[in-house]
């Protein structure tokens, strides 16, 4: 589904992410993991074209995806989530959702403003199609309160549910968990689950082990910007460099 091939990435004379290369298998949850610093966000970022990377190529489906902009990774159904919520507080959380279906739109400007009747009929067709995604995510009774107004564990689901409404067949979450309690972890654990059950793509970074050891097929580890270690979780929790790395050496 996704191939990351040597990807390196130089900011002036630091390099944080050095030929960094695996693969993503189509349907699997796959969790990217490392110390702080580790390059793990760079690694999104440059993934999900806000970043062009110094080198190395990223393939979608075997297809070059590198240097394209962030829109045009949605329209090829890649989305994101970000470590920190990113909503339009002034807007419903419907409304929300709502944005996130722009790319299954083709009514302009003029003819939304005229009215036309098949104008109608696709914000029809988005508002019903938002409403499923409340409804996956939990949080259909929220629909008409404003997306400001949400505690942020609401407000986390209210950003899945939005990057869902633009029907993705990948979907990267930067540490989908921060800042979440207990029993909210455990319910974004099984709804990450049933994303997975849609075959739907995923791959998140995250710093909660218990979460990634618990959902995901394959884990892969970054270290001081390299990749250290690739596996099943019972594979990466017996391998002798990530606990290293995590805990340091004896010596």
């Amino acid at each position: 589904m996704l191939e990351i091939s040597g990807i390196t990435q130089i900011f002036g004379g630091v390099t944080a992410l050095d030929a960094v290369s695996f693969s993503i298998a189509k349907g699997d949850i796959t969790g990217v993991i490392g110390p702080n610093g580790a390059g793990k966000t760079t690694l999104f970022n440059i993934i999900s074209g806000i970043y062009k990377q110094t080198a190395g190529t990223v393939l979608l489906e075997g297809k070059d995806i590198s240097g394209f902009s962030p829109e045009r990774l949605a329209r090829r159904a890649m989305v994101r989530t970000f470590q920190n919520i990113e909503l339009f507080g002034g807007m419903t959380v419907l409304e929300n959702v709502m944005v996130g279906m722009h790319t299954k739109s083709s009514s302009g400007l003029l003819a939304c403003a005229l009215r036309m009747p098949w104008s109608s009929a696709e914000e029809r067709r988005i508002r019903e199609g938002a409403v499923k995604w409340l409804e996956f995510t939990g949080i259909l009774d929220l629909a008409d309160h404003a997306a400001g107004s949400l505690p942020f564990g609401k407000g986390r689901l209210l950003e899945i549910a939005r990057a869902l409404a633009a029907l993705p067949r990948i979907i990267l979450m930067d540490e989908p968990a921060a800042g979440l309690n207990s029993q909210e972890t455990l319910a974004l654990a099984q709804l990450i689950k049933r994303i997975r059950d849609l075959g739907i793509t995923v791959v998140l970074v995250e710093h909660d082990m218990e979460l990634v050891m618990d959902i995901c097929d394959r884990i892969v580890v970054l270290n001081l910007g390299r990749k250290l270690a690739e596996g099943t979780p019972r594979e990466i929790q017996e391998c002798p460099e990530v606990i290293a790395a995590y805990l340091g050496d004896d010596d």
